[in-house]
């Protein structure tokens, strides 16, 4: 917006200002076709070399004007790009930082799966050894088969959330 105002006001300003040309002592505005000299009409009472010399260095000034206006011109379009590049890349950033996230997040889903079974085979594993062995009382039994089935739920519960 506030460029958008900068050129509204740079237009304006050479559209409704004149130009003013100097020659020797003498400072002359162009206004259009009219020349005048503090604020009075002087076109008719200057020789026709003294006018094309003050048009031509009328057109020059404005030509730089024209060429100052083009410069901040092209200066805010760069300026306009630059921050769409700079939006642009901190989306990607952005993107590229939740997919991350996402992948830590599946990894870590599938390392809590993968613990899971193995917890439920290593206290599997335990159980079978100590029922072969007859080391296991009917209170340690119900223990053991409670634990296994815990364990079987943290698998289905892991294997559901992956």
């Amino acid at each position: 917006m506030k460029y958008y105002i900068i050129l509204l006001l740079s237009t304006f300003s050479l559209i409704s200002f004149a130009q003013e040309v100097k020659q020797g002592e003498k400072t002359y505005e162009v206004k259009k076709e009219k020349i005048f000299l503090n604020g009075e009409d002087v076109t008719a009472t200057l020789s026709v070399e003294e006018k094309e010399v003050i048009f031509k260095e009328a057109a020059i000034i404005s030509e730089k004007l024209k060429q100052e206006e083009n410069a901040q011109k092209t200066a805010e379009k760069l300026e306009k790009e630059k921050k769409k590049a700079e939006k642009a890349q901190k989306k990607a950033e952005k993107a590229q930082k939740k997919a991350e996230k996402a992948l830590k997040k599946k990894e870590k889903l599938q390392k809590n799966y993968k613990k899971a079974q193995d917890n439920l085979k290593k206290a599997q594993k335990k159980y079978e050894k100590l029922k072969k062995k007859g080391k296991l009382s009917p209170v340690d039994e119900s223990k053991w088969l409670d634990k296994i089935e815990k364990l079987t739920e943290k698998v289905k519960k892991a294997k559901s959330k992956m």
